[in-house]
C-alpha cells in the first residue's frame, strides 16, 4: 500500500516507503483513494449538492472545498488536499491563489481556459464499431463537456484498451483543424481537449496494436 509523503527535499509524492528520514506520512492509500473520489465528484460533477459555488472556468475556493470535505470525513484538512493535488502524477487538478480545478473529466458545463494545444497530431483511443461511427459524425463528447485527446500513440492505446481487448487509434490532424478555427487546447501533459473534432480531420491508423 502505497502512501502520500513531503519533505522540503522531495516534495509530494506517493510511494510504499518514505524517501529519506525527513520525509512525513501526510495520509495513507485508503484515504488518499477516498479523498479523491470525493474532490472529484465535487469539481467535475455534482459542486451543488455540496453547496460549492464555481467559476465560469472551474474554479473553487479551497478553504470552503476543505471544509466541506471535512465534514464527511473529520481528518480531512486543506494540507490533505493540496498534498493530494501536488503528488498526482496524472495531474489532474491544479491550484492556484487559493483556487482548485479539476484540469479535465466535467460533466457540467465549464468554460476551461487554457493554452492552444502546439501538437500537429494528437490521437483518441477507440474500439472498431465506435470507430466507424466517429469516422462519419466525428469525435464528439459524451457525458463530458469536452472531448478527451491523447497526445502520443501510447496514451491513446492506453485509453483505448479501457473500451477494447484490441483498440483502434484515430488520428486527429490538430495543426489543420486549429488553422480552420477549432479550438483544442492543453489541458496536461498527456491530455487535450476540444468541444468537437469534424470527420475531416480524422483518420484511423492503426487497429489491434496490444
Amino acid at each position: 500500500m502505497w502512501k502520500v509523503w513531503y519533505c522540503k527535499t522531495h516534495g509530494y509524492y506517493r510511494d510504499e516507503e518514505k524517501r529519506c528520514e525527513n520525509c512525513v506520512e501526510i495520509m495513507d492509500e485508503e484515504k488518499a483513494v477516498r479523498l479523491g473520489k470525493l474532490l472529484s465528484g465535487i469539481l467535475r460533477h455534482f459542486p451543488e449538492r455540496f453547496g460549492v459555488r464555481m467559476s465560469v472556468e472551474g474554479w473553487a475556493n479551497l478553504d470552503y472545498i476543505a471544509r466541506v470535505l471535512s465534514k464527511r470525513n473529520r481528518w480531512v484538512r486543506k494540507k490533505h488536499i493540496i498534498a493530494l493535488v501536488k503528488s498526482d502524477e496524472k495531474g489532474r487538478y491544479e491550484i492556484k491563489r487559493n483556487m482548485i480545478r479539476a484540469r479535465y473529466g466535467h460533466s457540467i458545463n465549464v468554460d476551461l481556459d487554457y493554452e492552444d494545444n502546439e501538437l500537429e497530431k494528437l490521437y483518441y483511443g477507440s474500439n472498431e464499431e465506435e470507430a466507424e461511427r466517429i469516422l462519419e459524425i466525428g469525435l464528439k463528447p459524451v457525458k463530458q463537456r469536452y472531448v478527451h485527446l491523447s497526445t502520443s500513440v501510447e496514451k491513446a492505446i492506453e485509453v483505448g484498451s479501457l473500451r477494447s481487448d484490441n483498440p483502434v487509434i484515430i488520428e486527429v490532424d490538430a495543426k489543420k483543424a486549429q488553422e480552420d478555427g477549432i479550438r483544442i487546447m492543453k489541458a496536461t501533459e498527456h491530455i487535450a481537449l476540444a468541444e468537437e473534432i469534424p470527420p475531416k480531420y480524422l483518420r484511423i491508423i492503426s487497429e489491434s496494436m496490444k
